[in-house]
């Protein structure tokens, strides 16, 4: 979203030049990637969807979009576990109960526990 972010939403602040000049390359420069014969996946990620340009999301662009979710209990005890590999740790605590009470959280919010 840093260059994706939509033009229409900067145009009544006085925009960036800049970062549109640099959105408008992009577009013109994925509207020529790739053939049938030789495919070209461009990835992108962001955690604003709702911010970015329409243009971005048109066929032949980033026409498909996967969620990428936060996890949820078992993703949760899976990612609690790989932090917890080498902390001691009373066995009194339960990755289980951790993760009951960390629902909603993402992965980076788990390893900084």
């Amino acid at each position: 979203d840093a260059i994706g972010k939509s033009r229409a939403a900067s145009g009544m602040m006085g925009g960036n030049d800049e970062r549109e000049q640099t959105l408008n390359q992009l577009l013109a420069e994925m509207d020529g990637f790739g053939t049938e014969s030789s495919p070209v996946i461009v990835l992108a990620a962001t955690n604003r969807p709702e911010v970015l340009d329409a243009a971005l999301l048109r066929p032949g662009r980033f026409d498909r979009q996967v969620l990428v979710d936060k996890p949820d209990f078992k993703g949760r005890c899976d990612i609690l576990k790989v932090h917890m590999k080498d902390v001691k740790i009373s066995p009194k605590v339960k990755v289980e109960d951790i993760a009951r009470l960390t629902a909603g959280l993402a992965g980076a919010d788990l390893a900084n526990i």
